[in-house]
């Protein structure tokens, strides 16, 4: 991706947010030279990786798989004494091009999808073999809004505003924004989220490789270390 697309999908994502009603803290707004200037005093809301990710996951088409992510709230895994003992992110996808996050599961994190507002959430389920592929076979077990569901292998479903998905370890699970239903705001609440350790993509990768044709609008989360410096 460009850092230019970086700084677009931003901007739409604020936009997208502001729309629906959700506020970001205070850190959700900061200027890079905000960033900069407060640098000594993030040294927990760095080393967490709370605040912005944008993501083409790899595919060199953001409009059609990428996201732009937000996380509010995490803890850390080897450290028990860091932020909080769960999670929480916003999650911005474009309706027009159905943007989605590509197929992942995960083998420790619990997460709650839920549609928080904008258009419609459309999920896509497998189980996981042993091996880390999709099981094409075996039914889904899954839970929606606290009621268990069994559905057939590759089942998508469509989760309107308000509702949610439980996606257990070991589920594979892509979703996008549904076409002509408005850009999506997703919430994800969860166990501890590790997006080093414990993503699992099917074909493709968490974070993008970023081409730097303009200044940054902001930092992302992976990005710390190298444009703020090291914080622990």
């Amino acid at each position: 991706m460009k850092r230019s697309q970086v700084n677009e999908a931003v901007t739409r994502a604020m936009d997208t947010l502001d729309a629906s009603g959700i506020r970001l803290p205070a850190f959700g707004y900061w200027t890079m030279a905000e960033w900069l200037s407060r640098a000594g005093s993030t040294a927990d809301l760095r080393a967490i990786g709370l605040g912005w990710d944008v993501t083409d996951f790899g595919s060199g088409c953001f409009d059609r798989t990428g996201s732009v992510l937000f996380t509010l709230r995490n803890g850390s895994p080897s450290n028990p004494a860091a932020g909080t003992p769960y999670a929480e992110k916003l999650i911005v996808q474009r309706h027009e091009t159905e943007q989605e996050i590509p197929f992942h599961f995960h083998r420790a994190k619990t997460a709650d999808i839920i549609n928080r507002g904008g258009g419609t959430l459309s999920v896509q389920l497998y189980n996981a073999t042993p091996e880390g592929r999709l099981d094409v076979d075996g039914e889904i077990r899954a839970r929606f809004d606290g009621v268990w569901r069994t559905l057939p292998a590759g089942s998508v479903v469509d989760i309107e505003r308000g509702c949610s998905v439980t996606m257990h370890p070991g589920l594979y699970h892509r979703f996008w924004a549904k076409r002509g239903a408005g850009d999506l705001v997703v919430g994800e609440v969860s166990s501890v989220n590790d997006d080093v350790a414990d993503n699992f993509f099917l074909d493709s990768h968490r974070f993008a490789s970023i081409e730097e044709d303009v200044a940054p609008l902001v930092p992302l989360c992976n990005e710390y270390a190298r444009l703020l410096g090291e914080c622990c």
